[in-house]
Protein backbone atom coordinates (compact mmCIF):
# COMPACT_ATOMS: atom_id res chain seq x y z
CA UNK A 1 0.00 0.00 0.00
CA UNK A 2 1.21 3.61 -0.59
CA UNK A 3 1.88 6.13 1.53
CA UNK A 4 -0.94 8.42 -0.12
CA UNK A 5 -3.29 5.01 -0.01
CA UNK A 6 -2.50 4.51 3.52
CA UNK A 7 -3.47 8.46 4.14
CA UNK A 8 -6.65 7.91 3.10
CA UNK A 9 -7.61 4.58 5.03
CA UNK A 10 -7.01 6.40 8.09
CA UNK A 11 -10.24 7.72 9.67
CA UNK A 12 -9.25 11.39 10.36
CA UNK A 13 -8.98 11.77 6.79
CA UNK A 14 -12.39 11.15 6.24
CA UNK A 15 -12.89 14.07 8.95
CA UNK A 16 -11.15 16.68 6.18
CA UNK A 17 -13.12 18.90 4.37
CA UNK A 18 -13.81 18.23 0.65
CA UNK A 19 -12.06 20.93 -0.44
CA UNK A 20 -8.67 19.81 0.77
CA UNK A 21 -6.52 18.99 -2.42
CA UNK A 22 -5.33 14.90 -2.85
CA UNK A 23 -3.31 15.63 -6.31
CA UNK A 24 -1.79 17.89 -8.53
CA UNK A 25 0.18 17.47 -11.71
CA UNK A 26 1.64 20.07 -14.16
CA UNK A 27 -0.34 20.13 -17.23
CA UNK A 28 1.82 22.50 -18.80
CA UNK A 29 4.33 25.19 -18.72
CA UNK A 30 3.35 28.96 -19.58
CA UNK A 31 5.68 32.13 -20.78
CA UNK A 32 4.44 35.19 -18.41
CA UNK A 33 6.08 38.64 -18.41
CA UNK A 34 7.56 40.71 -15.84
CA UNK A 35 9.95 43.27 -15.77
CA UNK A 36 11.50 40.29 -17.66
CA UNK A 37 9.87 37.16 -19.63
CA UNK A 38 9.53 34.23 -16.89
CA UNK A 39 7.83 30.71 -16.74
CA UNK A 40 4.94 29.43 -14.98
CA UNK A 41 3.61 26.32 -13.89
CA UNK A 42 -0.10 25.26 -15.36
CA UNK A 43 -1.22 22.78 -12.17
CA UNK A 44 -4.59 20.91 -12.74
CA UNK A 45 -5.44 20.41 -8.34
CA UNK A 46 -7.92 17.46 -7.64
CA UNK A 47 -10.07 17.95 -4.25
CA UNK A 48 -11.01 15.23 -2.09
CA UNK A 49 -14.48 15.86 -2.98
CA UNK A 50 -13.55 15.82 -6.62
CA UNK A 51 -13.18 19.16 -8.06
CA UNK A 52 -10.26 20.37 -10.32
CA UNK A 53 -9.27 23.51 -10.83
CA UNK A 54 -6.00 25.04 -12.36
CA UNK A 55 -3.57 27.02 -10.74
CA UNK A 56 -0.67 29.16 -12.20
CA UNK A 57 3.11 28.99 -10.25
CA UNK A 58 6.83 30.14 -10.51
CA UNK A 59 9.33 27.55 -9.07
CA UNK A 60 9.56 30.79 -7.04
CA UNK A 61 6.33 30.04 -4.61
CA UNK A 62 7.64 26.51 -4.20
CA UNK A 63 10.67 27.25 -2.93
CA UNK A 64 8.93 29.68 -0.85
CA UNK A 65 6.29 26.65 0.08
CA UNK A 66 9.60 24.60 1.16
CA UNK A 67 11.36 26.91 3.30
CA UNK A 68 7.90 27.80 5.34
CA UNK A 69 7.41 23.99 5.74
CA UNK A 70 10.80 22.96 6.59
CA UNK A 71 10.98 25.83 9.20
CA UNK A 72 7.85 24.37 10.58
CA UNK A 73 8.08 20.90 10.46
CA UNK A 74 11.33 19.99 9.76
CA UNK A 75 13.39 17.66 12.06
CA UNK A 76 15.37 21.20 13.68
CA UNK A 77 12.43 22.30 14.81
CA UNK A 78 12.03 21.75 18.31
CA UNK A 79 8.95 23.85 19.54
CA UNK A 80 6.62 21.51 17.95
CA UNK A 81 5.65 18.22 18.62
CA UNK A 82 4.91 17.41 14.89
CA UNK A 83 7.20 16.81 12.54
CA UNK A 84 7.71 14.18 9.30
CA UNK A 85 9.68 13.78 6.56
CA UNK A 86 9.17 16.34 3.92
CA UNK A 87 9.69 15.72 0.26
CA UNK A 88 12.77 17.05 -1.49
CA UNK A 89 12.64 20.33 -3.71
CA UNK A 90 14.80 20.06 -6.95
CA UNK A 91 17.40 22.92 -6.53
CA UNK A 92 17.52 25.99 -7.81
CA UNK A 93 19.47 26.80 -11.20
CA UNK A 94 20.93 29.80 -12.02
CA UNK A 95 22.39 29.21 -15.82
CA UNK A 96 20.28 28.13 -18.65
CA UNK A 97 17.63 28.70 -21.48
CA UNK A 98 14.69 29.65 -19.35
CA UNK A 99 12.28 27.63 -21.34
CA UNK A 100 14.26 24.28 -20.77
CA UNK A 101 14.84 24.41 -16.79
CA UNK A 102 11.09 24.90 -16.70
CA UNK A 103 10.63 21.30 -18.95
CA UNK A 104 13.55 19.66 -17.37
CA UNK A 105 11.72 20.52 -13.41
CA UNK A 106 8.40 19.23 -14.54
CA UNK A 107 8.76 15.54 -13.52
CA UNK A 108 10.68 16.46 -10.07
CA UNK A 109 8.17 19.06 -9.07
CA UNK A 110 5.29 15.86 -9.86
CA UNK A 111 6.94 13.45 -8.13
CA UNK A 112 7.44 16.71 -5.03
CA UNK A 113 4.18 17.53 -5.64
CA UNK A 114 2.64 14.07 -5.21
CA UNK A 115 4.61 13.36 -1.66
CA UNK A 116 3.26 16.41 -0.20
CA UNK A 117 0.02 16.03 -0.74
CA UNK A 118 0.51 12.05 0.88
CA UNK A 119 1.66 13.78 4.43
CA UNK A 120 -0.26 12.91 7.33
CA UNK A 121 -3.36 15.46 7.32
CA UNK A 122 -2.07 17.82 10.07
CA UNK A 123 0.38 18.84 6.96
CA UNK A 124 -2.46 19.05 4.74
CA UNK A 125 -4.29 21.16 6.79
CA UNK A 126 -1.83 23.82 7.23
CA UNK A 127 -2.53 27.13 6.06
CA UNK A 128 0.95 27.79 3.48
CA UNK A 129 -0.34 24.25 2.14
CA UNK A 130 -3.77 25.32 1.76
CA UNK A 131 -3.19 28.73 0.41
CA UNK A 132 -0.49 27.68 -2.26
CA UNK A 133 -3.14 24.98 -3.88
CA UNK A 134 -6.00 26.83 -4.19
CA UNK A 135 -7.05 28.81 -7.06
CA UNK A 136 -7.16 32.31 -6.65
CA UNK A 137 -9.08 34.83 -8.30
CA UNK A 138 -6.35 35.51 -10.31
CA UNK A 139 -5.43 31.62 -11.29
CA UNK A 140 -9.39 31.81 -12.22
CA UNK A 141 -9.13 34.70 -14.37
CA UNK A 142 -6.39 32.98 -16.63
CA UNK A 143 -6.83 31.26 -20.11
CA UNK A 144 -4.86 27.97 -20.45
CA UNK A 145 -2.78 27.82 -24.17
CA UNK A 146 -2.53 24.32 -24.72
CA UNK A 147 -2.35 21.94 -21.40
CA UNK A 148 -0.12 19.50 -23.74
CA UNK A 149 0.03 17.08 -20.45
CA UNK A 150 -3.18 17.29 -19.35
CA UNK A 151 -5.04 13.78 -19.46
CA UNK A 152 -8.96 13.61 -20.60
CA UNK A 153 -11.00 15.36 -18.16
CA UNK A 154 -13.05 13.01 -16.16
CA UNK A 155 -15.50 14.70 -13.66
CA UNK A 156 -17.21 12.40 -10.25
CA UNK A 157 -18.17 14.93 -8.16
CA UNK A 158 -18.34 13.07 -4.01
CA UNK A 159 -20.87 15.87 -2.90
CA UNK A 160 -20.74 16.80 0.85
CA UNK A 161 -23.44 15.38 2.78
CA UNK A 162 -25.52 17.42 5.07
CA UNK A 163 -25.49 14.80 7.70
CA UNK A 164 -21.80 14.32 7.06
CA UNK A 165 -19.12 15.68 10.35
CA UNK A 166 -19.31 18.36 11.56
CA UNK A 167 -15.94 19.52 10.97
CA UNK A 168 -16.78 19.75 7.34
CA UNK A 169 -19.64 22.01 7.43
CA UNK A 170 -18.02 24.26 9.65
CA UNK A 171 -14.87 24.32 7.92
CA UNK A 172 -16.05 24.08 4.24
CA UNK A 173 -16.22 27.31 2.20
CA UNK A 174 -20.10 28.14 1.75
CA UNK A 175 -22.46 30.30 0.32
CA UNK A 176 -26.39 30.73 0.96
CA UNK A 177 -28.70 31.30 -1.95
CA UNK A 178 -30.41 34.76 -1.98
CA UNK A 179 -32.65 33.50 -4.88
CA UNK A 180 -33.63 31.15 -7.06
CA UNK A 181 -31.46 29.80 -9.74
CA UNK A 182 -32.44 27.35 -12.70
CA UNK A 183 -29.35 26.55 -14.84
CA UNK A 184 -29.62 26.72 -18.37
CA UNK A 185 -26.87 24.17 -19.16
CA UNK A 186 -25.81 20.70 -17.27
CA UNK A 187 -22.86 22.21 -16.19
CA UNK A 188 -25.24 25.08 -14.36
CA UNK A 189 -26.37 24.06 -10.54
CA UNK A 190 -30.07 24.90 -9.58
CA UNK A 191 -30.89 25.91 -6.77
CA UNK A 192 -33.73 27.44 -4.12
CA UNK A 193 -33.32 30.67 -2.01
CA UNK A 194 -31.71 30.00 1.20
CA UNK A 195 -29.99 26.81 0.16
CA UNK A 196 -26.67 26.32 1.72
CA UNK A 197 -24.13 25.90 -1.44
CA UNK A 198 -20.84 24.16 -0.34
CA UNK A 199 -17.91 25.61 -2.73
CA UNK A 200 -15.66 23.92 -5.00
CA UNK A 201 -13.84 26.56 -6.99
CA UNK A 202 -13.83 30.05 -8.13
CA UNK A 203 -13.98 30.05 -11.87
CA UNK A 204 -14.04 34.04 -12.18
CA UNK A 205 -14.99 36.95 -10.82
CA UNK A 206 -18.56 36.14 -11.76
CA UNK A 207 -19.21 32.39 -11.04
CA UNK A 208 -18.39 29.79 -8.70
CA UNK A 209 -18.39 26.10 -8.21
CA UNK A 210 -20.49 24.12 -6.02
CA UNK A 211 -22.65 21.38 -4.62
CA UNK A 212 -26.27 20.83 -3.29
CA UNK A 213 -28.10 18.13 -2.77
CA UNK A 214 -25.50 15.76 -4.51
CA UNK A 215 -25.67 18.08 -7.51
CA UNK A 216 -22.00 19.67 -8.82
CA UNK A 217 -22.43 22.93 -11.27
CA UNK A 218 -21.47 26.34 -11.58
CA UNK A 219 -23.65 29.58 -10.72
CA UNK A 220 -23.40 33.16 -10.50
CA UNK A 221 -22.12 34.92 -7.60
CA UNK A 222 -24.82 37.25 -7.44
CA UNK A 223 -27.52 34.97 -6.24
CA UNK A 224 -25.66 33.85 -3.16
CA UNK A 225 -24.21 35.44 -0.13
CA UNK A 226 -21.02 34.26 0.71
CA UNK A 227 -20.80 32.71 4.56
CA UNK A 228 -17.30 31.53 4.61
CA UNK A 229 -15.17 32.25 1.66
CA UNK A 230 -12.28 30.65 0.13
CA UNK A 231 -8.99 31.48 2.04
CA UNK A 232 -6.95 34.50 0.93
CA UNK A 233 -3.95 34.19 -1.24
CA UNK A 234 -2.02 36.83 -2.20
CA UNK A 235 -2.50 37.72 -5.57
CA UNK A 236 1.50 37.29 -7.62
CA UNK A 237 0.25 40.41 -10.06
CA UNK A 238 1.63 44.07 -8.69
CA UNK A 239 1.16 47.20 -10.78
CA UNK A 240 3.39 49.79 -12.32
CA UNK A 241 1.69 53.13 -12.43
CA UNK A 242 2.94 55.11 -15.57
CA UNK A 243 2.23 58.36 -17.07
CA UNK A 244 2.55 58.60 -20.76
CA UNK A 245 3.01 62.07 -22.30
CA UNK A 246 1.92 62.70 -26.13
CA UNK A 247 1.82 66.60 -26.68
CA UNK A 248 0.61 68.55 -24.00
CA UNK A 249 -1.69 65.59 -22.88
CA UNK A 250 -0.68 62.54 -20.43
CA UNK A 251 -2.60 59.36 -19.80
CA UNK A 252 -2.29 57.04 -16.77
CA UNK A 253 -2.05 53.31 -17.40
CA UNK A 254 -1.49 50.64 -14.91
CA UNK A 255 0.83 47.90 -16.26
CA UNK A 256 0.07 44.28 -14.32
CA UNK A 257 3.86 42.73 -13.80
CA UNK A 258 4.09 39.86 -12.13
CA UNK A 259 7.52 40.36 -10.00
CA UNK A 260 7.19 41.37 -6.13
CA UNK A 261 6.90 44.94 -4.69
CA UNK A 262 10.13 44.94 -3.43
CA UNK A 263 12.24 44.10 -6.98
CA UNK A 264 14.26 46.57 -8.34
CA UNK A 265 14.31 46.17 -12.70
CA UNK A 266 17.12 46.64 -14.69
CA UNK A 267 17.06 49.84 -17.15
CA UNK A 268 17.46 47.77 -20.11
CA UNK A 269 14.24 45.44 -19.23
CA UNK A 270 12.29 48.69 -17.70
CA UNK A 271 12.68 50.34 -21.06
CA UNK A 272 11.91 47.36 -23.07
CA UNK A 273 8.63 46.39 -21.12
CA UNK A 274 7.78 50.32 -21.60
CA UNK A 275 8.23 49.67 -25.61
CA UNK A 276 6.35 47.16 -25.65
CA UNK A 277 3.54 48.71 -23.66
CA UNK A 278 3.22 51.89 -25.76
CA UNK A 279 4.18 50.80 -28.50
CA UNK A 280 7.05 52.56 -29.55
CA UNK A 281 10.56 53.06 -29.85
CA UNK A 282 11.71 56.62 -29.48
CA UNK A 283 10.32 57.13 -25.63
CA UNK A 284 12.35 57.92 -22.56
CA UNK A 285 11.67 57.05 -18.73
CA UNK A 286 11.53 59.73 -16.24
CA UNK A 287 10.56 59.99 -12.61
CA UNK A 288 9.65 62.56 -10.75
CA UNK A 289 11.93 63.84 -7.63
CA UNK A 290 11.07 65.73 -4.50
CA UNK A 291 10.99 68.70 -6.20
CA UNK A 292 8.02 67.82 -8.47
CA UNK A 293 10.72 68.09 -11.80
CA UNK A 294 11.11 65.04 -14.17
CA UNK A 295 14.31 63.61 -13.93
CA UNK A 296 15.50 61.16 -16.96
CA UNK A 297 16.43 57.36 -16.36
CA UNK A 298 19.62 57.12 -18.50
CA UNK A 299 21.37 53.63 -16.19
CA UNK A 300 20.67 51.18 -13.33
CA UNK A 301 21.87 54.16 -11.38
CA UNK A 302 19.20 55.90 -12.03
CA UNK A 303 16.26 53.53 -11.68
CA UNK A 304 17.94 52.26 -8.23
CA UNK A 305 18.36 55.88 -6.94
CA UNK A 306 13.84 56.21 -7.83
CA UNK A 307 13.20 52.94 -6.43
CA UNK A 308 15.40 54.91 -3.12
CA UNK A 309 13.73 57.62 -3.36
CA UNK A 310 10.13 55.96 -3.51
CA UNK A 311 10.51 53.79 -0.37
CA UNK A 312 9.55 56.48 2.35
CA UNK A 313 6.33 57.37 0.52
CA UNK A 314 3.08 55.83 0.87
CA UNK A 315 2.32 52.96 -0.54
CA UNK A 316 -0.97 50.71 -2.21
CA UNK A 317 -1.23 46.79 -2.06
CA UNK A 318 -0.06 45.44 -5.19
CA UNK A 319 0.99 49.00 -6.21
CA UNK A 320 4.57 50.15 -6.87
CA UNK A 321 5.70 52.77 -4.82
CA UNK A 322 7.99 54.12 -7.74
CA UNK A 323 6.03 55.50 -10.80
CA UNK A 324 7.02 55.66 -14.31
CA UNK A 325 6.55 59.16 -16.36
CA UNK A 326 7.00 57.93 -20.03
CA UNK A 327 8.02 60.86 -22.39
CA UNK A 328 8.66 60.88 -26.11
CA UNK A 329 12.60 60.95 -26.70
CA UNK A 330 13.32 64.40 -28.30
CA UNK A 331 10.80 65.89 -26.26
CA UNK A 332 12.55 68.49 -23.55
CA UNK A 333 9.84 70.77 -23.06
CA UNK A 334 8.64 68.42 -20.26
CA UNK A 335 11.79 69.42 -18.07
CA UNK A 336 12.38 72.30 -16.12
CA UNK A 337 15.34 73.70 -18.22
CA UNK A 338 14.34 77.65 -16.84
CA UNK A 339 17.78 79.11 -16.41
Amino acid sequence: MTQAQQLRAESDFEQLPDDIPISANIADIEEKKGFTSHFVFVIEVKTKGGAKYLIYRRYRQFYALQAKMEERFGPDNKTIPFTCNLPILPAKVYVGVKQEIAEMRIPALNAYMKSLLSLPVWVLMDEDVRIFFYQSPYDSEQVPQALRRLRPRTRKVKSISPQGPKFDRIEAPRAEALFDFTGNTKLELSFKAEDVIFLLSRINKDWLEGTVRGATGIFPLSFVKIIKDFPEEDDSTNWLRCYYYEDTISTIKDIAVEEDLSNTPLFKDLLELMRREFQREDIALNYRDAEGDLIRLLSDDDVNLMVRQAQGLPSQKHLFPWKLHVTQKDDYRVYNTVP
